[in-house]
């Protein structure tokens, strides 16, 4: 087998986990929940945060009709009774969702969605509701690990409303599904034509030899479709963020060969004699120390580097979260929606293992994560100033993997950005209209405007005062009597003009986990600890 297929197909098994491309998972169920879409549904009432970079305005009624945005009015002033007859009137047949003293935003977009898989024990309906139930309307599947023709199918069924799930963007993991090794340029450029007549969105890269790399992001820009890249470590010496993204890459995921392209004093991560990259405690203990190799703030090579990926529209997508655990293993460990939310499977996937991905948690102390708190204080003082100097950064979650729970780590990414600098606008403008840039989408979804499609996410609560009113758990609050309270979550998720209870979704989902806790007398146990004591029955 050709070198070059060897160390990429090992890279795809490593991080996409084969079993899942013949995972037979689970189709969604058709859809129950949600009600709508409407000749024509008022929303009223609410504070509007509509993306575009205003301040929030309200009371504002908001029109949809069918799946589209007719009509956004002002209706009145914060702390004065509305004059009903300022506001659009209410015809036979019409739906009215009253909304007075809620916030509304444009639907969130996750850019780095993976649907679960078998290897995880994550069903479909499980994670769709995760998303849906915490805002998420869009999301893009970067590798479709479940198999392109499953993502496709369930890319149409959400299209067409049929199931209960966010609307998806499938980018193919290069090379899936080639009857040959992919080895030369006019093998790259056959696959990515296609893979572009079978349907993609786009294509996800790990890497590949320079040319064959070069030749199918020149073919995928010709096609007009888009692209991502996890740079890893077994190709990012030879093509680094910057050189694919002369290539043609339009976004890449985490972090990887970033670094590598702010090096001033090498060309190769300094890696020790013992490394092996299949030993994923050497791989992310080394790669938390990155930055700290890299160009530092302020210098030319860092603002050289940074012009020329924005002068090329360049994105990227950090999900910082997924590497949270990295700089505090517990925090990430006891999160208090494990308890009711996460599936014993999953629970089990992610625990301490030499095999599964994400899961390295071998020797994992105090040095490695002081490393990595130094790690995240540049690496997010680099996507801060990208953002200020008006490059596109948006929010990708990568849930599944390393305690990381679909819909709440996408909340989570939320704080993160937050505390790389963002302000509360610019987060919620990177979760909504820049995804829909980066997916091409923007003149679709993004952003609450007249004329695009009816996404939105609707709460209570201020989520600019507080981002934590956004998590399925709620916030902590307490009250004036001194009682303990929760307050939050999202109240509605509206998709194509579709209003989902978004509570309602996360209780089918602590459903689903409960059943499966049940059907196997599961109880979540923290690793190397000892099992709990069976509980006694009878007797005082």
């Amino acid at each position: 087998m050709n070198p070059v297929f060897t160390r990429l197909f090992t890279l795809f098994i490593v991080v996409v986990s084969l079993s899942r491309l013949q995972a037979q998972v689970t189709n969604a169920p058709a859809r129950k929940e949600g009600d709508g879409p409407y000749k024509r549904l008022i929303i009223r009432g609410v504070t509007l945060i509509n993306s575009t970079g205003a301040p929030p305005v309200g009371p504002v009624d908001i029109v949809v009709e069918k799946n589209r945005i007719a009509q956004i009015k002002q209706v009145g002033y914060p702390g004065v009774p509305i004059d009903a007859k300022n506001r659009p009137q209410l015809n036979a047949g019409d739906k009215e969702l009253n909304c007075e003293g809620m916030y509304l935003m444009p639907g969130f977009v996750d850019m780095h969605g993976h649907i679960g898989g078998k290897s995880q024990g994550t069903p479909s309906e499980y994670v769709f509701k995760l998303w849906l139930g915490h805002g998420i309307t869009t999301i893009r599947d970067p590798s479709a690990g479940n198999g392109l023709d499953w993502v496709l199918d369930h890319r149409g069924k959400s299209e067409r409303n049929e199931i209960t799930a966010p609307r998806i963007k499938a980018y193919t993991a290069f090379g899936m599904g080639a009857k040959e090794t992919i080895t030369t340029p006019e093998q790259a450029r056959a696959w990515v034509r296609e893979n572009a007549k079978k349907g993609a969105d786009g294509i996800k890269f790990f890497g590949a030899e320079p040319d064959v790399f070069r030749a199918a992001l020149d073919e995928n820009k010709k096609l007009g479709l888009r692209s991502a890249c996890h740079h890893a470590q077994l190709e990012v010496a030879r093509m680094n963020v910057l050189a694919t993204a002369k290539a043609g890459l339009t976004s890449m995921e985490h972090w990887y060969g970033l670094p590598e392209a702010l090096f001033e004093d090498k060309t190769i991560q300094s890696y020790p004699a013992d490394y092996n990259y299949n030993n994923e405690q050497n791989r992310f203990e080394e790669a938390g120390k990155l930055w700290q190799q890299a160009a530092k703030p302020g210098t030319e090579k860092w603002n050289k580097v940074m012009d020329e990926l924005i002068a090329l529209d360049f994105t990227i997508d950090p999900t910082f979260n997924i590497y949270e655990a990295n700089r505090e293993l517990m925090l990430a460990r006891r999160a208090e929606w494990h308890d009711e939310y996460t599936l014993p499977a999953l629970w089990r996937f992610y625990g301490p293992s030499r095999i599964s991905h994400g899961s390295y948690w071998h020797n994992w102390g105090t040095e490695q994560e002081v490393t990595w708190k130094r790690n995240y204080q540049l690496w997010m003082a680099f996507v801060n100033e990208y953002k200020n100097r008006g490059g596109r950064v948006t929010t990708g979650s990568d849930s599944g993997f390393i305690y990381q729970l679909y819909g709440f780590a996408y909340i989570r990414e939320l704080e993160l950005l937050r505390e790389a600098g963002f302000h509360p606008l610019e987060v919620i403008r990177a979760a909504t209209l820049k995804g829909a840039e980066a997916l091409g989408m923007a003149d679709q979804i993004g952003s609450v405007e007249v004329g695009k499609l009816a996404d939105f996410v609707i709460t209570e609560e201020n989520p600019l005062a507080n981002l934590k009113v956004l998590y399925g758990t709620g916030a902590i609050h307490l009250n004036e009597k001194n009682e303990v309270t929760r307050v939050g979550g999202v109240k509605y998720t509206v998709k194509d003009g579709i209003v989902y209870d978004a509570k309602q979704l996360l209780t089918d989902v602590k459903k689903i986990v409960a059943e499966a806790k049940q059907k196997e007398n599961f109880e979540i146990t923290q690793p190397g600890m000892p099992p709990k004591p069976a509980k006694l029955s009878g007797g005082n």
